[in-house]
């Protein structure tokens, strides 16, 4: 008799992108961008819902009712959807009632502070920071030899 017993194998890591679309239809299929990768799905989520929180407010116009906003957006706007994630991605036709409505904070809106691509360091960012292996990135502080001249302006 053999064990037949299996090892459960840890599940595969998911990594999300994002769709950008154009909701005025200047591109054939609508499809501005993919952004990514997302390595869970909260971050895609909340990255897709700044997006378009943002998309709505600058269709927003001083005295436009909530109507007058969804039509501006709809006519010019970009939404966002998070791919492959089923019922668990985030919607905008969940909440665009509730944001055409109500003017965004700028936390709300500000899809830049969690985009995976700002998120990335480099090899240039690195040596700057003088994290890699190269000693002469940064200046020495036992010598004034290495630091760059001050022009004369005055």
């Amino acid at each position: 008799m053999t064990d037949t017993t299996e090892t459960p194998q840890p599940a595969a890591s998911q990594e999300w992108k994002v769709r950008i679309m154009d909701l005025s239809g200047a591109s054939e299929d609508n499809i501005v961008e993919e952004v990514g990768v997302f390595h869970d799905l909260a971050h895609a989520n909340a990255f897709a819902r700044a997006y378009v929180r943002d998309s709505i407010e600058r269709c927003r116009v001083p005295g436009a009712g909530a109507r007058e906003v969804l039509e501006a957006w709809l006519s010019f706007g970009e939404d966002a959807e998070v791919i492959d994630a089923g019922e668990d991605g985030w919607r905008s036709a969940n909440e665009l009632d509730d944001f055409t409505a109500t003017p965004a904070t700028p936390m709300e809106r500000d899809w830049r502070a969690i985009d995976p691509r700002r998120l990335v360091v480099d090899d240039d960012v690195l040596s700057l920071l003088g994290t890699d292996d190269d000693d002469d990135t940064l200046p020495d502080d036992d010598d004034d030899a290495d630091l760059p001249l001050t022009p004369d302006w005055y």
